[in-house]
């Protein structure tokens, strides 16, 4: 007899394979897709793709994977902020309400530890008020070196409900950045096929974003960047590719310009705007010293 499940409102489209490694078993996502090829998973008696998106009610059956073993997740070790550091993040939120919280992330930190980085906002912002009575969720992430906007869930259902809207591209945001060079302002909208690898696997996905020159000299540009698409590292790939680079960006250069020496990228997620249950919400953050200084200087 197969074991049998119903989804609830957790799971409201989530993936098959990812409510299945959550609720029934930890496996390895090829044994996953090996054991939905078998016939073992049904969705209301149907057989589902493992990217196949739940919906509540659905009825699940899970015949007999006793022969398999759960594989051993590896205990994270969480970074453990000091008052002092968790009083500082505090004064970076710019809207906190029971579901959602929003933040005006600063540069230098990313939005969860790594291989390469310990210290990250997730493992902070757990040990502040805000999270007292919920765990944080993180339903889209900001390179490390980027500064501004950042939502995080504090239950389940607003993860999911917030992971659905970027996916369909309800949430719209907007950046800005300094950059070397002049930028043509003709140039309204930046379209590439940016080249990724995965376990030496090369994917090609295509990149969108919309262009507003807001301020220009021959040496440096002040832009305005709303992306359509949201790729890794999108806007500092695209930009270096017409030519000019982000000032602050060690990663995607050119090496026939000179860059100034600076703390930090000046790459700024500037404003959000979405509607949920239609409620719109526009929230903004302000952009740093080094980002404001640098404008009043040279352009």
């Amino acid at each position: 007899m197969p074991k049998s499940y119903t989804v609830d409102d957790d799971y409201n489209d989530s993936r098959l394979d990812k409510w299945f490694k959550n609720v029934v078993m930890n496996l390895p996502h090829s044994l996953i897709e090996k054991i939905i090829r078998q016939n073992k998973i049904k969705v209301n008696k149907k057989k589902k793709k493992s990217a196949y998106r739940l919906q509540i009610g659905d009825r699940i059956e899970v015949y007999d994977i006793s022969k398999f073993r759960p594989i051993d997740s590896k205990k994270k070790i969480k970074y453990l902020p000091k008052q002092k550091e968790i009083g500082k993040y505090e004064d970076y939120v710019i809207e906190d309400n029971e579901n959602f919280i929003v933040i005006n992330k600063p540069t230098g930190i990313p939005v969860q530890s790594g291989t390469k980085s310990f210290k990250n906002i997730i493992d902070i912002l757990k040990n502040t008020k805000y999270f007292e009575n919920s765990k944080p969720f993180v339903v889209h992430r900001i390179d490390k070196e980027t500064s501004g906007i950042l939502i995080i869930a504090k239950n389940r259902k607003f993860a999911q409900l917030f992971t659905t809207l970027f996916r369909i591209r309800k949430i719209h945001k907007t950046y800005l950045a300094l950059v070397y060079g002049k930028v043509d302002s003709s140039i309204k909208k930046m379209k590439d096929d940016l080249v990724y690898y995965e376990k030496n696997k090369k994917i090609i996905q295509q990149a969108l974003t919309n262009i507003n020159v807001l301020k220009s000299n021959d040496v440096y540009s002040y832009l305005e960047l709303k992306p359509i698409t949201g790729r890794k590292h999108q806007l500092r790939k695209q930009l270096l590719n017409i030519g000019n680079p982000i000032i602050g960006d060690d990663k995607y250069f050119l090496k026939n310009i000179k860059k100034i020496k600076i703390k930090s990228l000046l790459l700024h997620a500037y404003k959000i705007k979405f509607m949920i249950n239609n409620v719109q919400y526009n929230f903004k953050a302000k952009y740093n010293n080094i980002f404001e200084e640098f404008i009043k200087k040279n352009i």
